[in-house]
């Protein structure tokens, strides 16, 4: 690799002069500067980044730890930390933990071997020790698709008991009174809370049930997998329609609904959550409840940018947005039912008056 001492000698200058060049060209005369650049493309000299922060004790880049990145959630939250990093002058780094602390463990360890301004995590636990670790060594955090317990640090997340209770309030509305909620492990901080905003909904309705199929992940197979245990049930205490926990299941509950000739809607409705792009697109387009998946990455990234640019000042915020229920053709009422008139293909956003 060509040095910089290399690049001095090649173009007659200082080391100190190629260092201005490199950091502080407006301090270097234009034909001075011109020189080094012209020494620098015939030599192929590329700086050094990873030792220049070592030195400095900071570096441009920002961490992103997500759970599962063959979940389209996660990409789409990933393009969007990705775009604000790039405006702001940031490079993103994506590790995967797989929910797997351990392994969430090792990552987090890395990237502050790495001298990384800060991290954006999606924690399999919100406590985590190394969270704190963070913290303590001086290293932002905000927490992405989860809200903070605590106000020592930034998070972005979506309100996910309002999104459970607008999925089944929308089937409830559709005329359907027994129903299962798909979703889990219930150690994820969503499934609970949409399962708690689907319970919410049928709190004053006295003849509606919900069943509850845990899962022991958010994946088609294992939505799938749900769903045979559905269809095994009896006709006569079988449920007309699923909430899914996310998108993924949903996929799987209707790929299993085809091939056991369980035609939806009719004899199953379900409605998904996330929105992603394979929910429109599916043989049945699916309902959903839909996350503003790419405005989590790059508010995420602003928050951390924030903290990073002014520590002392920065005030930490916990911001919560609002989700919206897409209604498409796998949520229609079911034989006999009622459906509420104007609801077709709108987004369902407003919450209801106190």
């Amino acid at each position: 690799m060509t040095s910089v001492r290399e690049v001095a000698s090649e173009a007659g200058v200082s080391v100190g002069t190629v260092s201005n060049v490199l950091n502080r060209p407006d301090l270097v005369a234009p034909d001075t500067r011109q020189r080094v650049l012209d020494a620098i493309d015939a030599l192929g000299f590329v700086r050094n980044e990873a030792a220049r922060h070592l030195r400095s004790g900071r570096s441009n880049t920002i961490g992103l730890v997500v759970l599962d990145v063959a979940n389209p959630f996660f990409t789409d939250v990933a393009r969007g930390a990705e775009s604000m990093a790039d405006e702001l002058g940031s490079t993103v780094i994506l590790c995967h933990s797989a929910e797997d602390p351990e392994r969430e463990a090792r990552h987090v360890a890395m990237l502050e071997e790495l001298r990384v301004q800060g991290v954006l995590i999606t924690p399999v636990d919100c406590a985590a020790p190394h969270i704190d670790r963070l913290l303590a060594h001086g290293i932002p955090v905000v927490l992405v698709d989860r809200a903070a317990g605590r106000r020592q640090l930034c998070s972005v997340a979506v309100d996910d008991e309002w999104g459970g209770r607008l999925a089944v309030d929308h089937l409830v509305d559709r005329g359907h009174r027994h129903m299962a909620f798909v979703g889990g492990p219930f150690k994820i901080r969503q499934v609970v809370d949409r399962h708690r905003g689907a319970q919410m909904a049928l709190a004053d309705i006295s003849n509606a049930h919900l069943d509850v199929l845990e899962t022991t992940s958010l994946t088609v197979a294992e939505g799938r997998t749900a769903a045979q245990r559905l269809f095994a049930l009896p006709a006569d205490r079988r449920p007309t329609a699923v909430f899914c926990a996310n998108d993924l299941l949903a996929i799987g509950v209707l790929q299993a609904a085809v091939q056991e000739s369980v035609h939806v809607p009719r004899d199953l409705a379900i409605v998904g959550y996330d929105d992603i792009g394979f929910a429109a697109a599916a043989a049945v387009p699916l309902s959903s409840v839909r996350q503003p998946r790419e405005q989590l990455g790059r508010t995420a990234a602003q928050l951390l940018a924030e903290e990073v640019d002014d520590a002392d000042t920065h005030t930490h915020r916990q911001v919560v947005y609002e989700p919206e229920l897409i209604v498409r053709a796998s949520s229609a009422a079911p034989a006999g039912a009622t459906a509420v008139p104007g609801s077709d293909g709108r987004p369902v956003t407003s919450k209801p008056s106190e």
